[in-house]
């Protein structure tokens, strides 16, 4: 279990997610990212992912997620665009631009993981699946 008590493997980064400082909740942001699957890091990356401080803890975030290249990640990313403030939102576009639509096979990737989640039981993601698809 994830407690974020310095005995923890995540501790210190769920710990740096609350910090005051931009820099080191970012930098928690992508020491959690790896984490995702792990019980209690996906909140602690939606906290981040709609941070209402700085959109830079916001699109480093994001980027980590979205540089997994899996569904879990994408799934992430698109829970929080659904949801997001324009200026968010933005960010969260920056990035998926920035990770997703380098190259024709970066895109081919986005597009099959979008795929797989136009099913997803939370209408926002699937929503935003079907966006990237129709897109």
């Amino acid at each position: 279990m994830i407690s974020g008590e310095p005995h923890d493997p995540l501790g210190p980064a769920l710990l740096d997610a609350r910090s005051p400082s931009w820099a080191v909740t970012a930098a928690a942001g992508r020491r959690l990212a790896v984490a995702a699957r792990e019980p209690g890091v996906a909140p602690v990356l939606h906290r981040l992912l709609l941070d209402d401080q700085d959109t830079a803890v916001t699109q480093e975030t994001a980027e980590a997620l979205l540089e997994r290249w899996d569904v879990h990640g994408l799934r992430l990313v698109l829970a929080a665009l659904a949801v997001a403030d324009d200026d968010t939102g933005d960010h969260i576009d920056s990035a998926l631009h920035n990770i997703c639509h380098q190259s024709r096979e970066d895109e081919a990737r986005l597009r099959a993981l979008a795929s797989e989640l136009v099913r997803d039981g939370d209408p926002g993601v699937s929503g935003m699946a079907r966006e990237i698809l129709d897109g």
